[in-house]
Protein backbone atom coordinates (compact mmCIF):
# COMPACT_ATOMS: atom_id res chain seq x y z
CA UNK A 1 0.00 0.00 0.00
CA UNK A 2 1.12 3.57 -0.66
CA UNK A 3 0.38 6.43 1.30
CA UNK A 4 0.81 9.43 -1.34
CA UNK A 5 1.30 13.29 -0.44
CA UNK A 6 1.95 12.49 3.35
CA UNK A 7 1.48 14.83 5.51
CA UNK A 8 4.11 15.55 8.27
CA UNK A 9 1.88 16.24 11.28
CA UNK A 10 1.97 13.87 14.16
CA UNK A 11 -1.11 12.36 12.92
CA UNK A 12 -1.67 9.48 11.05
CA UNK A 13 0.67 8.36 8.18
CA UNK A 14 -1.93 9.10 5.40
CA UNK A 15 -2.66 11.71 2.55
CA UNK A 16 -4.56 14.85 3.76
CA UNK A 17 -7.53 13.78 1.46
CA UNK A 18 -7.85 10.52 3.04
CA UNK A 19 -8.40 12.04 6.37
CA UNK A 20 -10.85 14.93 4.99
CA UNK A 21 -12.73 12.39 3.57
CA UNK A 22 -12.72 10.04 6.76
CA UNK A 23 -13.35 13.08 8.80
CA UNK A 24 -16.50 14.19 6.74
CA UNK A 25 -17.76 11.20 7.31
CA UNK A 26 -18.24 11.70 10.88
CA UNK A 27 -19.29 15.46 10.21
CA UNK A 28 -22.15 14.41 7.78
CA UNK A 29 -23.27 11.81 10.01
CA UNK A 30 -24.40 14.68 12.67
CA UNK A 31 -23.42 12.97 15.65
CA UNK A 32 -21.95 15.13 18.62
CA UNK A 33 -18.99 11.88 18.78
CA UNK A 34 -16.13 14.32 16.62
CA UNK A 35 -16.38 16.64 19.10
CA UNK A 36 -16.50 14.53 21.62
CA UNK A 37 -12.92 13.62 20.13
CA UNK A 38 -11.23 16.36 20.20
CA UNK A 39 -9.92 15.39 23.42
CA UNK A 40 -7.57 13.29 21.84
CA UNK A 41 -4.16 13.44 20.60
CA UNK A 42 -4.58 14.28 15.98
CA UNK A 43 -3.40 10.39 15.33
CA UNK A 44 -5.77 8.75 17.96
CA UNK A 45 -8.19 11.41 17.01
CA UNK A 46 -7.93 10.65 13.18
CA UNK A 47 -7.83 6.71 13.93
CA UNK A 48 -11.09 7.24 16.38
CA UNK A 49 -12.63 8.49 13.02
CA UNK A 50 -11.55 5.76 10.82
CA UNK A 51 -13.50 2.97 13.61
CA UNK A 52 -16.63 5.62 13.70
CA UNK A 53 -16.78 5.97 9.60
CA UNK A 54 -16.43 2.28 9.68
CA UNK A 55 -19.51 1.69 12.23
CA UNK A 56 -21.27 4.48 10.78
CA UNK A 57 -20.63 2.29 7.13
CA UNK A 58 -22.10 -0.49 8.29
CA UNK A 59 -24.80 0.24 10.42
CA UNK A 60 -26.25 1.94 7.74
CA UNK A 61 -26.07 -1.16 5.65
CA UNK A 62 -28.10 -2.77 8.71
CA UNK A 63 -30.29 -0.22 8.69
CA UNK A 64 -31.52 0.22 4.67
CA UNK A 65 -29.66 3.76 4.54
CA UNK A 66 -26.54 2.98 2.31
CA UNK A 67 -29.13 2.20 -1.09
CA UNK A 68 -27.84 -1.16 -1.39
CA UNK A 69 -30.16 -3.90 -2.52
CA UNK A 70 -28.54 -7.10 -0.42
CA UNK A 71 -28.00 -5.44 2.84
CA UNK A 72 -27.07 -9.09 4.36
CA UNK A 73 -24.69 -9.49 1.21
CA UNK A 74 -23.42 -6.02 1.65
CA UNK A 75 -22.35 -6.84 5.14
CA UNK A 76 -20.66 -9.67 4.33
CA UNK A 77 -18.02 -8.22 2.09
CA UNK A 78 -17.27 -6.08 4.70
CA UNK A 79 -16.21 -8.95 6.40
CA UNK A 80 -14.35 -10.00 3.60
CA UNK A 81 -12.37 -6.40 3.30
CA UNK A 82 -11.63 -6.68 6.82
CA UNK A 83 -9.57 -9.85 5.86
CA UNK A 84 -7.98 -7.91 2.91
CA UNK A 85 -6.81 -4.55 5.22
CA UNK A 86 -5.43 -7.03 8.00
CA UNK A 87 -3.43 -8.06 5.15
CA UNK A 88 -2.48 -4.32 4.07
CA UNK A 89 -4.71 -3.68 1.38
CA UNK A 90 -6.63 -1.12 0.68
CA UNK A 91 -8.86 0.23 -2.31
CA UNK A 92 -10.76 3.61 -0.78
CA UNK A 93 -9.74 6.55 1.18
CA UNK A 94 -11.55 4.61 4.63
CA UNK A 95 -9.88 1.38 3.90
CA UNK A 96 -6.22 3.29 4.22
CA UNK A 97 -7.10 5.42 6.55
CA UNK A 98 -8.52 2.23 8.51
CA UNK A 99 -5.17 0.12 7.44
CA UNK A 100 -2.84 3.23 9.17
CA UNK A 101 -5.18 2.77 12.40
CA UNK A 102 -4.70 -0.65 12.73
CA UNK A 103 -1.30 -0.63 12.18
CA UNK A 104 -0.77 2.11 14.38
CA UNK A 105 -2.73 0.85 17.66
CA UNK A 106 -2.66 -3.62 17.05
CA UNK A 107 -6.48 -2.90 16.88
CA UNK A 108 -7.62 -6.65 16.51
CA UNK A 109 -9.58 -8.40 13.30
CA UNK A 110 -12.32 -10.31 15.79
CA UNK A 111 -13.62 -6.74 17.08
CA UNK A 112 -14.22 -5.55 13.66
CA UNK A 113 -16.09 -8.67 12.44
CA UNK A 114 -18.01 -8.53 15.82
CA UNK A 115 -19.62 -5.24 14.69
CA UNK A 116 -20.39 -6.27 11.47
CA UNK A 117 -21.90 -9.14 13.18
CA UNK A 118 -24.30 -7.28 15.24
CA UNK A 119 -25.24 -5.36 12.10
CA UNK A 120 -26.09 -8.86 10.16
CA UNK A 121 -28.36 -9.40 13.64
CA UNK A 122 -30.04 -5.99 12.95
CA UNK A 123 -30.77 -6.33 8.68
CA UNK A 124 -32.78 -9.52 8.25
CA UNK A 125 -35.76 -9.62 10.01
CA UNK A 126 -36.12 -7.22 13.26
CA UNK A 127 -35.58 -7.98 16.56
CA UNK A 128 -38.43 -8.74 18.20
CA UNK A 129 -37.95 -9.94 22.55
CA UNK A 130 -35.02 -11.83 22.07
CA UNK A 131 -34.24 -14.41 25.07
CA UNK A 132 -31.24 -13.33 27.26
CA UNK A 133 -28.63 -14.73 25.82
CA UNK A 134 -29.31 -13.14 22.59
CA UNK A 135 -29.87 -9.71 23.95
CA UNK A 136 -26.70 -9.84 25.93
CA UNK A 137 -24.64 -11.01 22.87
CA UNK A 138 -26.65 -8.11 20.34
CA UNK A 139 -25.20 -5.81 23.01
CA UNK A 140 -21.46 -6.95 23.01
CA UNK A 141 -21.39 -6.66 19.10
CA UNK A 142 -22.86 -3.48 18.37
CA UNK A 143 -21.94 -1.65 21.55
CA UNK A 144 -18.89 -3.27 23.64
CA UNK A 145 -17.02 -4.67 20.43
CA UNK A 146 -17.18 -0.64 19.55
CA UNK A 147 -15.74 -0.30 22.84
CA UNK A 148 -12.75 -2.54 22.05
CA UNK A 149 -12.08 -1.09 19.08
CA UNK A 150 -11.57 2.07 21.17
CA UNK A 151 -9.92 1.60 23.99
CA UNK A 152 -6.97 0.69 21.80
CA UNK A 153 -6.88 3.81 20.30
CA UNK A 154 -7.46 5.59 23.40
CA UNK A 155 -3.92 3.55 24.57
CA UNK A 156 -4.89 0.92 26.73
CA UNK A 157 -5.05 -2.54 26.03
CA UNK A 158 -5.17 -3.87 29.27
CA UNK A 159 -7.22 -6.66 30.13
CA UNK A 160 -8.42 -4.04 32.45
CA UNK A 161 -9.26 -1.70 29.41
CA UNK A 162 -11.58 -4.66 27.28
CA UNK A 163 -13.61 -4.95 30.72
CA UNK A 164 -14.33 -1.20 30.37
CA UNK A 165 -15.46 -2.01 26.96
CA UNK A 166 -17.38 -4.66 28.29
CA UNK A 167 -19.20 -2.87 31.12
CA UNK A 168 -19.21 0.71 29.16
CA UNK A 169 -20.44 -0.61 26.52
CA UNK A 170 -23.47 -2.73 27.55
CA UNK A 171 -24.69 0.07 29.87
CA UNK A 172 -24.79 2.69 26.96
CA UNK A 173 -26.60 -0.14 24.29
CA UNK A 174 -29.24 -0.62 27.07
CA UNK A 175 -30.01 3.17 27.70
CA UNK A 176 -30.65 3.25 24.21
CA UNK A 177 -32.46 0.60 24.10
CA UNK A 178 -34.79 1.85 27.02
CA UNK A 179 -34.61 5.53 25.68
CA UNK A 180 -35.78 4.40 22.19
CA UNK A 181 -38.67 2.07 23.05
CA UNK A 182 -41.30 3.79 20.41
CA UNK A 183 -38.67 4.48 17.63
CA UNK A 184 -37.49 0.99 17.70
CA UNK A 185 -41.72 0.28 18.04
CA UNK A 186 -42.01 1.88 15.01
CA UNK A 187 -39.53 0.17 12.98
CA UNK A 188 -41.44 -3.39 14.16
CA UNK A 189 -38.00 -3.68 16.69
CA UNK A 190 -38.51 -4.88 20.49
CA UNK A 191 -35.27 -5.32 22.21
CA UNK A 192 -36.71 -6.02 25.54
CA UNK A 193 -35.73 -9.63 26.88
CA UNK A 194 -38.62 -12.28 26.21
CA UNK A 195 -38.02 -13.99 29.98
CA UNK A 196 -38.65 -10.29 31.28
CA UNK A 197 -41.47 -9.57 29.32
CA UNK A 198 -43.18 -12.95 30.50
CA UNK A 199 -42.40 -12.49 33.52
CA UNK A 200 -44.15 -9.57 34.07
CA UNK A 201 -46.99 -9.98 31.11
CA UNK A 202 -46.03 -7.78 28.49
CA UNK A 203 -46.98 -8.73 25.00
CA UNK A 204 -44.03 -9.45 22.16
CA UNK A 205 -45.99 -7.38 19.50
CA UNK A 206 -43.76 -4.41 19.92
CA UNK A 207 -46.35 -1.43 19.74
CA UNK A 208 -48.49 -3.23 22.33
CA UNK A 209 -45.89 -3.99 24.62
CA UNK A 210 -45.10 0.53 24.71
CA UNK A 211 -48.38 0.65 26.35
CA UNK A 212 -48.76 -2.39 28.85
CA UNK A 213 -49.16 -2.03 32.47
CA UNK A 214 -45.81 -4.02 33.02
CA UNK A 215 -43.47 -2.08 30.63
CA UNK A 216 -42.30 0.20 33.73
CA UNK A 217 -41.28 -2.68 36.10
CA UNK A 218 -39.42 -4.67 33.04
CA UNK A 219 -37.61 -1.51 32.37
CA UNK A 220 -36.47 -0.62 35.74
CA UNK A 221 -34.59 -4.22 35.92
CA UNK A 222 -32.98 -3.48 32.81
CA UNK A 223 -31.94 0.04 34.23
CA UNK A 224 -30.48 -1.20 36.90
CA UNK A 225 -28.49 -3.81 35.08
CA UNK A 226 -27.03 -0.82 33.30
CA UNK A 227 -26.71 1.06 36.88
CA UNK A 228 -24.18 -1.98 37.76
CA UNK A 229 -22.53 -1.97 34.36
CA UNK A 230 -21.56 1.80 34.61
CA UNK A 231 -20.44 1.17 38.12
CA UNK A 232 -18.48 -1.72 37.10
CA UNK A 233 -16.97 0.06 34.30
CA UNK A 234 -16.01 3.12 36.73
CA UNK A 235 -14.23 0.43 38.94
CA UNK A 236 -12.46 -0.77 35.87
CA UNK A 237 -11.19 2.51 34.57
CA UNK A 238 -9.88 3.25 37.94
CA UNK A 239 -7.18 0.50 37.25
CA UNK A 240 -6.40 1.39 33.77
CA UNK A 241 -4.11 4.47 32.57
CA UNK A 242 -5.82 7.37 33.29
CA UNK A 243 -5.25 10.04 30.54
CA UNK A 244 -6.33 6.85 28.02
CA UNK A 245 -9.13 6.21 29.68
CA UNK A 246 -10.39 9.99 29.87
CA UNK A 247 -12.64 9.99 26.80
CA UNK A 248 -14.33 6.83 28.09
CA UNK A 249 -15.23 8.65 31.38
CA UNK A 250 -16.46 11.69 29.30
CA UNK A 251 -19.18 9.37 27.49
CA UNK A 252 -20.35 7.67 30.60
CA UNK A 253 -20.95 11.15 31.97
CA UNK A 254 -22.88 11.84 29.28
CA UNK A 255 -24.94 9.17 29.21
CA UNK A 256 -25.47 8.39 32.91
CA UNK A 257 -27.91 11.43 32.92
CA UNK A 258 -30.04 10.21 30.14
CA UNK A 259 -30.26 6.74 32.59
CA UNK A 260 -31.41 9.00 35.48
CA UNK A 261 -33.72 10.85 33.36
CA UNK A 262 -35.31 7.77 32.14
CA UNK A 263 -35.72 6.64 35.65
CA UNK A 264 -37.31 9.71 36.92
CA UNK A 265 -40.05 9.81 33.89
CA UNK A 266 -40.41 5.91 33.95
CA UNK A 267 -42.08 3.45 31.30
CA UNK A 268 -45.93 3.94 32.10
CA UNK A 269 -45.43 6.75 29.12
CA UNK A 270 -43.01 6.12 27.13
CA UNK A 271 -43.76 9.03 24.88
CA UNK A 272 -43.31 11.57 27.38
CA UNK A 273 -40.70 14.00 26.50
CA UNK A 274 -37.60 13.15 28.37
CA UNK A 275 -36.05 15.88 30.54
CA UNK A 276 -32.50 15.69 30.13
CA UNK A 277 -30.33 18.90 30.42
CA UNK A 278 -28.19 19.18 27.83
CA UNK A 279 -25.74 22.44 30.02
CA UNK A 280 -25.38 19.36 33.03
CA UNK A 281 -24.73 16.48 30.54
CA UNK A 282 -22.09 18.96 28.75
CA UNK A 283 -20.95 20.00 33.22
CA UNK A 284 -20.45 16.19 33.92
CA UNK A 285 -18.34 15.14 30.16
CA UNK A 286 -15.85 18.43 31.28
CA UNK A 287 -15.89 17.33 35.07
CA UNK A 288 -14.92 13.84 33.83
CA UNK A 289 -12.31 14.93 31.41
CA UNK A 290 -10.19 17.29 34.25
CA UNK A 291 -10.51 14.56 36.79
Amino acid sequence: MVFGGLCASPGLPCAQADLDHVASIVTRSGTSFGRGMKVLPQARRQGMFAVYAFCREVDDIADGDAGVTDPAHSLAEWHQRIKYLFEGEARNALDRVLVATIMRFALKAQDFHDVIDGMIMDCGAPIVAPDEKTLDLYCDRVASAVGRLSVCVFGDTSPEARKVAYHLGRALQITNILRDLGEDAQRGRLYLPTELLERFDVPTVPTEALYAHGLDPVCRVLARRAQDHFRDAHHAMRLCKAKAMRPARMMAASYQPVLSALLKRGWKNPDQTLDVSKAWRATRAFIAYVK
